[in-house]
């Protein structure tokens, strides 16, 4: 018989190690390898036929590798038009709305809006004026009162910046129900109310803005009954000095107060002052407030709201 292994369509007698070699380069382009068995020695049949056992599992491979979708490779320094990594292609990303600016959007509204600077103890205005315009804080404080027909006075409202209050107006109406002083240096900016209607129809994100703030206003005063009606006095003074601080805002926590009387303060719990004295000389006691160029609210008087 004569010897059937072909190179380039001639029979050909090499060494074992160039059979070896043309033998692995046959495999590799998928050819079949015949071999007779007399004319090979030894030790090249055995390569051999462990070679040929082997084919058929490499032709398998290489097909599966051909059909496979080659893996997406991610540069590790991206260059333009690339990303880095799979979780955010430029197709995905979604860049963030910069947060809409309620101050600068209402000083650019207009030549009708008025910026007014009030000193403590100034009359913002008075529990019967005329209900026309809605007023904005910008920095500082402002109280809102109500007083009764025998001349006791109630705060209803502590303000800060980024509030809104005289919002009666845009309901219709015609007086105000309540005062409005300011309790530190305060700028106010002035929107008349036809003005702040045409402002909140045609700019959705200051209606938006004006709506959350109301809802939270009235969740507020909501929580104010409850507090006045079910919670003993220490945990109504603890959770009104709490709210006073802005304690749980997403901005920041005022943690030193402006300057407000125990008298203000009575007011705003109904109570009388010696009780908030004694109150507030048991919370510094306890540390849960400190008295250092001011009035400082620790966040350990939440202890006072949640304890039973």
């Amino acid at each position: 018989m004569h010897n059937p292994l072909k190179s380039g369509g001639r029979l050909s007698r090499v060494s074992d190690g160039g059979v070896a070699l043309h033998r692995v380069s046959l495999l590799a382009h998928g050819h079949p390898v015949l071999f007779n068995r007399a004319l090979c020695p030894p030790s090249l049949r055995f390569s051999m036929m462990m070679t040929t056992a082997r084919a058929p599992m490499q032709s398998k491979s290489l097909k599966r590798s051909v059909n496979r979708t080659p893996p997406l490779r991610i540069s590790a320094a991206p260059s333009a038009g690339r990303w880095d990594n799979l979780s955010d292609p430029p197709f995905m990303k979604v860049k963030r709305k910069p947060a809409f600016n309620v101050d600068a959007f209402l000083r650019s509204a207009g030549a009708e809006t008025t910026i007014v600077t009030y000193q403590p103890t100034d009359v913002i205005f008075s529990q019967g004026d005329a209900s026309d315009s809605v007023l904005y804080i910008q920095k500082g404080a402002v109280k809102l009162s109500v007083l009764s027909h025998g001349g006791k006075e109630a705060v209803v409202g502590m303000l800060g910046p980024g509030d809104f209050f005289g919002e009666r107006a845009l309901t219709g109406h015609p007086v105000r129900l309540e005062a409005a002083t300011a309790t530190s240096a305060t700028t106010v900016l002035i929107i008349p109310k036809q003005q702040m209607i045409r402002l909140l129809h045609d700019h959705h994100a200051l209606s938006d803005r004006f709506i959350t703030y109301m809802l939270a206003r009235n969740i507020r005063i909501e929580a104010d009954l409850v507090d006045q009606l079910f919670n003993p006095i220490e945990k109504r003074l603890a959770r009104t000095l709490l709210l006073l601080a802005r304690y749980g805002k997403p901005d920041q926590t005022d943690r030193v107060l402006p300057r407000i009387s125990q008298e203000t303060l009575a007011e705003m719990i109904g109570t009388t002052r010696s009780r908030v004295n004694f109150f507030m000389n048991k919370f510094n006691k306890l540390g849960f407030i400190e008295y250092n160029g001011g009035l400082k609210v620790n966040h350990s008087l939440l202890t006072v709201i949640v304890h039973d």
